[in-house]
């Protein structure tokens, strides 16, 4: 597991999340811990490091 910490894009808060390393490439929305708003998190992993890693707000 990496820990990975990024701004919320709702509330700018700072958190962190634990992401599986052993994944190369996901895609799944998960609730801020501060705000409880739903982000759209994706990363991507080459050889265990993390290349790439965005959040996206989902609108309703």
């Amino acid at each position: 597991m990496f820990e990975h910490f990024f701004t919320c894009p709702y509330c700018w808060e700072t958190i962190s999340m634990l992401i599986d390393d052993s994944v190369n490439e996901q895609t799944y929305i998960e609730d801020c811990e501060v705000c409880c708003n739903p982000i759209q998190i994706t990363s991507k992993f080459f050889n265990r490091e993390l290349v790439d890693f965005q959040v996206n707000s989902i609108e309703q």
